[in-house]
């Protein structure tokens, strides 16, 4: 297996240079994203470097009490993150909805792919668990950011659309669906995107990061396949349970809109 090349302090430092270069062409140009670009780098270091030191923690003093801890904090985040970046106000009750569709539906992809498509030993091994955990719930933390999104800024702006086809005799679901029809495709569709040009187009981060650490292709293959098809499992399957359940919260027991 060929030696892993270790970075220099002095290669990261030329990374931050051409993050530097990016800011001035940036502020040449006028672009009014000078702040955002610096804070997400200032955050991105830290977090990772945060995360580093936690990982290299939790590999040593493997137990599953701190595999589901930190699997725990990985979600609350998640959930926090998504209703954080929705700009229509969510009530709720809409709210609950999307901490029960992301915790149902990422743990139960999680645990199948790990105990079942990769059968890991132990179960709460953590060096498979938590990056596959982390693959999973950030990848379903986008899909149902969007999906959420569409679906809160369609109930806003077809509310006559919706409750026209009340007044005609549609039910909630009926006359929702269009709405809730879009919503999952704006989720779901960078997902598909992304399997598209998988391989071809360009090559994920967790097969790029496995073959860099010198594992074959092949292997490393096999392992982005098993997990692709759990992120977007995961992705299908937390969209569907909350667009099953959000678009009720817009609705009172006399199924009546609710804006």
């Amino acid at each position: 297996m060929q030696e892993v090349i270790k970075l220099q302090l002095w290669q990261l430092v030329s990374a931050y240079l051409f993050i530097l270069l990016l800011l001035g062409v940036v502020r040449m140009r006028g672009i009014p994203r000078e702040k955002e670009i610096a804070l997400a780098t200032f955050r991105m270091t830290i977090q990772l470097v945060f995360t580093g030191y936690l990982l290299v923690y939790l590999f040593a003093n493997s137990h599953p009490l701190l595999t589901v801890i930190a699997t725990a904090i990985m979600l609350v985040f998640a959930i926090n993150n998504i209703i954080k970046r929705i700009k229509t106000p969510l009530s709720p009750k809409i709210k609950k909805v999307i901490a029960l569709s992301m915790t149902a539906g990422t743990l139960t992809s999680l645990l199948y792919f790990l105990l079942i498509v990769i059968a890991i030993s132990p179960w709460y091994e953590p060096r498979y668990f938590i990056p596959i955990a982390g693959m999973i719930i950030g990848n379903s933390m986008t899909g149902i950011t969007l999906g959420v999104s569409r679906l809160a800024e369609g109930m806003h702006s077809q509310k006559e659309m919706v409750e026209g086809a009340l007044m005609l005799g549609a039910t909630p679901k009926m006359a929702t669906k269009p709405l809730v029809d879009c919503a999952f495709d704006a989720a779901i569709i960078p997902t598909i995107n992304a399997m598209v040009g998988m391989g071809i187009v360009f090559l994920p981060g967790m097969m790029t990061g496995q073959i860099l650490a010198g594992v074959s292709p092949l292997t490393a293959i096999e392992y982005q396949i098993a997990i692709m098809l759990g992120i977007v499992g995961s992705v299908a399957l937390t969209v569907i349970i909350f667009m099953e359940l959000g678009y009720k919260t817009y609705f009172n027991n006399e199924q009546q809109l609710e804006i």
